[in-house]
C-alpha cells in the first residue's frame, strides 16, 4: 500500500456559503466514488480557494460529510497569480491505497476542467 495524491477541483458561480460548501462536498464524493476509497483511507486532505472564495470554509463541507468527522483537512488559500483561474476550490487528498499512480482519477469539474485537460477522462 503506498500513499497517493488524489487531485480535484471544481468552481462557484459566486462567493456564497452555500455554494461552496455543496460544490466542495459535491468533489470529494466524487473523488472517492471514482477512486474507491473511504473516509478510513485518508491520511489527510488540503483545500485551497482562490482569494475570491472566502464565504465559507470548504473543509467545514467535509467534515460535515457523514462518516468523515475525523479526516484531517486544512483550508489555504491559492497564490494569487494575475490572470489565473477565479472562484476555484482545489482539493489535495493524500490516500492509502493499492492502485497504482498512473491509475488515480483526479476529477476536475464545471470551469475547473481547464486546469487540467491532460487528466480528463
Amino acid at each position: 500500500m503506498s500513499v497517493r495524491g488524489i487531485r480535484g477541483a471544481t468552481t462557484v458561480e459566486l462567493d456564497d456559503g452555500q455554494e461552496i460548501l455543496q460544490a466542495t462536498e459535491e468533489l470529494v464524493l466524487e473523488m472517492a466514488e471514482a477512486n474507491q476509497f473511504t473516509p478510513e483511507d485518508i491520511a489527510s486532505v488540503i483545500v485551497s480557494t482562490t482569494v475570491d472564495v472566502k464565504a465559507a470554509f470548504p473543509a467545514k463541507a467535509i467534515r460535515s460529510i457523514e462518516g468523515w468527522t475525523y479526516v484531517p483537512v486544512m483550508c489555504t488559500h491559492e497564490i494569487d497569480v494575475p490572470g489565473s483561474m477565479r472562484k476555484c476550490i482545489r482539493v489535495l487528498m493524500n490516500v492509502n491505497t493499492t492502485t497504482p499512480q498512473n491509475e488515480i482519477q483526479h476529477i476536475y469539474r464545471n470551469n475547473a476542467v481547464q486546469l487540467r485537460p491532460d487528466l480528463q477522462k
